[in-house]
């Protein structure tokens, strides 16, 4: 048995290349946080959509912008507050007096590239306008169905839960981010280096394109051509399944984790100029892309283990298949 297969894909190296200038781009913005960049770019060449949560103040929403100028493409920004409306994220039909027709309005979600900052601070009413978008690429507003333009992401911020003035997302909608990462403190010479480059001036504002939104159409169609063996569908599937026989925990992954999973390995593999997935592949994504999606138990929440802690348990517990 082989990871590989027999036909290679021509355009695996400009996957890589392009995933290249983006990382390099966005670097010179968000210093030290090269595996925060990386699940960014996965997460764009699979078509999924990002979750960034953390504290205030560590960057979520300056990353945010700089994979969006990154590309050149449409962008929009929608500040999630507690009185956002859905529709302002969906659109909303307007009566026009002059021509006596409703006119539909696009909302915040019409974009390329979605940024959504604090999502968590908005009504779960509002939170829900974006499931249908997210998961169908189609906004419905008074029975007249919008398709959205490819690409189209949706990176969303969000604080911890605990902190004050937010609200869980619902399951549903934790569920559609492909996957969720935390950005954590810079190291001090990293501080250090913002210190002297950002205190003068906003380094976003010289941050030119390096790619358009056509380019990352044709990659992103190159990434889906990249082979998974049979053997590493098992494997994602195991590991997903370990999740849901889990005693510790309340509710496992979801069949659209698995996908997910998958998705997200065949990029992680493009970008490291291969054509097929290795088990590694899987392995480093297992905590980005499963872990948002499980809820502990109340035992396991009583003493105090992380999910993070639980799911490399039982990452650990499946077998890796033998390319041999």
């Amino acid at each position: 048995m082989t990871y590989g297969c027999a036909v290679e894909i021509a355009d695996v190296g400009t996957v890589a290349a392009v995933a290249g200038r983006i990382r390099e781009n966005v670097e010179r913005v968000i210093e030290g946080k090269a595996e925060v960049v990386t699940a960014a770019l996965v997460v764009l060449l699979a078509e999924g959509h990002l979750l960034l949560e953390d504290v205030p103040g560590v960057g979520k929403t300056m990353l945010s912008k700089a994979l969006a100028r990154s590309v050149d493409a449409t962008v929009r920004r929608i500040q999630f507050t507690p009185d956002l409306l859905p529709s302002d994220v969906t659109g909303v039909s307007i009566y026009n007096q002059s021509t006596r027709e409703f006119e539909f309005r696009p909302g915040g979600v019409f974009a390329n590239i979605v940024i959504g900052d604090e999502i968590n601070r908005a009504s779960p009413k509002t939170q829900s306008a974006l499931l249908e978008c997210m998961e169908e690429r189609q906004v419905t507003v008074d029975d007249q169905t919008y398709a959205l333009e490819s690409p189209f992401m949706v990176i969303a911020t969000q604080n911890p839960v605990e902190m004050e003035g937010t609200y869980a997302l619902p399951e549903a909608q934790r569920d559609r981010f492909m996957a969720r990462v935390s950005i954590g403190y810079p190291l001090p010479a990293a501080e250090m280096a913002m210190l002297a480059g950002h205190t003068a001036v906003n380094p976003l504002d010289d941050l030119e394109p390096v790619t358009d939104g056509a380019e990352i159409r044709k990659i992103v169609s190159a990434v889906a051509q990249v082979h998974v063996a049979p053997a590493i569908q098992q494997y994602a599937v195991d590991l997903v399944a370990a999740t849901r026989g889990s005693a510790d925990l309340l509710l496992g992954a979801s069949p659209r984790a698995t996908l997910h999973l998958v998705r997200a390995a065949k990029a992680h593999a493009a970008i490291r100029q291969r054509d097929f997935v290795v088990p590694d592949d899987v392995r480093a994504l297992v905590q980005p892309v499963l872990a948002h999606r499980l809820i502990p138990s109340a035992e396991s929440s009583a003493t105090g283990r992380a999910v993070s802690s639980l799911l490399d348990g039982l990452a650990a517990s499946v077998p890796v298949p033998d390319p041999s």
